[in-house]
């Protein structure tokens, strides 16, 4: 049995300023997510099309450049915090923020919702398309692999903060986390950072780098995130709020991630049998 460490979310502290941890790893995945962008670039530049696609300019890889990566990440920033911060008001504590609704703003004590940044960062996206004249869905494929380690650092936030603990559990790793009580729990934060950062971005990573339909990408990403978060979500403690566990058993989490599945299904179909 483990005993959950105590971090202190504080990072440092400087006068009144207080740098949090959680904040660091929004950095720190930000960061990887233009490093690993400037690395796609390249190597989309001497990629040719998906072979079963007719060489065209509508059938070529987005005209992405560092200057329009740095555009990128600011829109997807806005996405992300936007989104994240409201998927969580509405889906998981309505209750809570409209009793408390200037916490809505103390993004700096975690409560960020995946599927609602996953929202915000589609509708960054379209409007980024529009203004840059590219195609959404190759830009969606261009992306896709640059998520998982934003996804992962969150996770070490989560696990910082001492949020989002796991279900109770006699496994021998099993963590007290003794904010919440004496039990060993799951120390679910870990497993959605192995899973849904670590091995999703390997499974993009390398999957990207061969031609692929325009959409298969953004298909895989859409199963693999929902599958993982599907299957971690069984270690994870039920969120707080109104919700808890739900129809058949599964959580608020699994609910969102089932259409994720389906999507992304239906993506992969359609892109394969688009280049039959």
């Amino acid at each position: 049995m483990l005993v959950y460490p105590q971090i202190n979310p504080i990072a440092l502290q400087l006068g009144p300023l207080a740098i949090h941890w959680y904040g660091l790893m929004y950095m720190a995945g930000f960061l990887t997510f233009i490093w690993l962008g400037r690395k796609r670039i390249v190597a989309l530049a001497g990629m040719p099309p998906h072979p079963a696609m007719p060489a065209s300019p509508s059938n070529s890889h987005p005209q992405m450049t560092n200057k329009l990566l740095d555009d990128l990440l600011f829109y997807g920033v806005l996405g992300v915090i936007l989104g994240g911060r409201l998927g969580e008001v509405l889906f998981y504590n309505p209750g809570y923020y409209l009793s408390n609704p200037l916490k809505i703003l103390a993004v700096w004590e975690g409560g960020m919702s995946f599927h609602g940044g996953f929202l915000g960062v589609l509708v960054a996206m379209a409007l980024f398309a529009w203004q840059q004249k590219l195609r959404w869905l190759e830009l969606m494929d261009f992306i896709a692999p640059l998520v998982p380690p934003g996804l992962a650092f969150g996770r070490l936030g989560n696990f910082i903060n001492g949020e989002l603990w796991g279900r109770p559990t006699d496994v021998p790793w099993g963590m007290v986390f003794p904010r919440v009580d004496n039990l060993p729990r799951h120390p679910s934060q870990l497993y959605e950072f192995a899973l849904e950062g670590l091995l999703l971005f390997v499974l993009l990573w390398f999957y990207a780098r061969k031609p692929r339909p325009v959409g298969a990408v953004s298909g895989l990403f859409l199963i693999g995130y929902g599958s993982f978060r599907f299957l971690s979500e069984f270690t994870r403690n039920p969120d707080d709020g109104i919700f808890g566990l739900m129809t058949f058993g599964i959580s608020m989490g699994q609910w969102l991630s089932l259409p994720m599945v389906l999507a992304g299904i239906l993506m992969m179909i359609w892109s394969i049998r688009r280049t039959a």
